[in-house]
């Protein structure tokens, strides 16, 4: 998605993403193509280089529609996964360096483990969505849980 909108215009982005969400919210994969094309009419013209980009990738995006729909609302919703990430980087950019590989996963590890604590938000939609795992892939869910 970020990928696409860079081809567009600031005027242009809110309707754009608001089209593209067709594609990637649809039921099945299907749905999704059938979405595309809409959108390919409506853009295509102005901003063929993204639905070019989309069609390039179309076996990535499948993918992604083989898993229930409250577990690709989970995947999609990125800023969990962006502020996990961004408290990492800066726990070992203040550190600099490491004596060794296993300092530097040590501190990772604590970095995670302390995660849940620095946030009292929830990833909307987790409860729904590790239901929906815990199904789908009960052998490797762990007893914790």
């Amino acid at each position: 998605m970020r990928y696409s909108l860079n081809f567009c215009s600031y005027k242009d982005k809110k309707q754009v993403a608001r089209d593209l969400k067709t594609v990637y919210s649809a039921k099945d994969a299907d749905d999704a193509e059938e979405r595309l094309g809409d959108f390919e009419q409506k853009w295509g013209e102005k901003y063929l280089s993204i639905g070019q980009s989309w069609r390039r990738n179309w076996s990535q995006v499948i993918a992604f529609f083989a898993f229930p729909k409250d577990i690709r609302r989970i995947i999609y919703t990125t800023n969990a996964i962006e502020s996990l990430n961004a408290l990492i980087r800066k726990i070992i950019k203040s550190r600099g360096q490491f004596p060794n590989d296993d300092a530097a996963i040590k501190l990772i590890y604590l970095a995670v483990q302390n995660a849940g604590q620095v946030t009292n938000a929830g990833v909307w939609g987790w409860k729904t969505a590790l239901n929906q795992f815990a199904i789908m892939v009960e052998d490797r869910m762990p007893n914790q849980i």
